[in-house]
């Protein structure tokens, strides 16, 4: 089974309704077919691990065979030039966050590229940068806390930007970085705390929003229970 063989099998699959459905949240592209994320799943397993494979996926320019470029893409074969020119391709926030969860956390530059991007003009680049903290947070298991540290210094510096992809993303990392574990839930307290200080509206949403979801009695009582474990 070849590229051409998967995009023909893909658009045989193509659903109307579900296009409509998702560009109501804001995922629109000028190519889209639809696939729900279970049948982009199914797919992925069917294929496995394939650098050529994804690559002429994700040249085919359409959102879904995008999508299932990153979750096929071998990580060791990525190159930083990839990284890039995927990443300057974003054009929606579900792309974006995809391939950054799929892909690019498991990348060696994903803390760099954190701080690389994080002051792109570029929204989506932008946001890559803030996804990617969140992603980290969740699932590097070896990175000391003074790298999600830097994060939430990066996050408050980035606060002003009004951009709304950048905006929630911003407001996501705070609210990833501090239900990773106490001590940065301390830190993304004091974090948000500034940036609710700071002479901007995005500023104001983004720290009264985290700080509600960060205090809650739910995250408190979560993170004490994993501190006693």
């Amino acid at each position: 089974m070849d590229c051409a063989d998967i995009l023909d099998r893909m658009a045989s699959m193509v659903k109307p309704e579900s296009i409509e459905g998702l560009s109501r949240y804001g995922i629109r592209s000028e190519r889209m077919l639809g696939l729900s994320m279970g049948q982009l799943s199914e797919l992925a397993r069917e294929i496995g691990r394939d650098h050529g494979m994804a690559g002429c996926l994700w040249n085919a320019g359409i959102h879904d065979s995008r999508m299932l470029a990153a979750m096929i893409e071998e990580p060791a074969k990525v190159t930083d030039e990839q990284m890039e020119s995927w990443a300057g391709a974003f054009d929606n926030w579900a792309i974006c966050d995809g391939v950054c969860n799929r892909l690019f956390r498991l990348m060696p530059q994903a803390r760099s590229k954190c701080e690389e991007w994080s002051s792109r003009k570029e929204e989506y680049v932008k946001r890559a940068s803030f996804a990617l903290m969140c992603s980290l947070a969740v699932h590097d298991r070896t990175s000391k806390k003074e790298v999600f540290e830097h994060f939430l210094e990066i996050c408050e510096r980035e606060s002003d930007d009004p951009r709304k992809y950048v905006m929630k993303a911003v407001n996501w990392a705070i609210r990833s970085i501090g239900k990773r574990n106490m001590d940065l839930n301390l830190k993304a307290i004091e974090c948000a705390e500034r940036v609710a200080n700071r002479d901007s509206r995005a500023a104001r949403w983004i720290a009264s929003d985290a700080l509600r979801e960060l205090r809650s009695e739910k995250v408190q009582e979560r993170l004490l229970r994993r501190q006693k474990r």
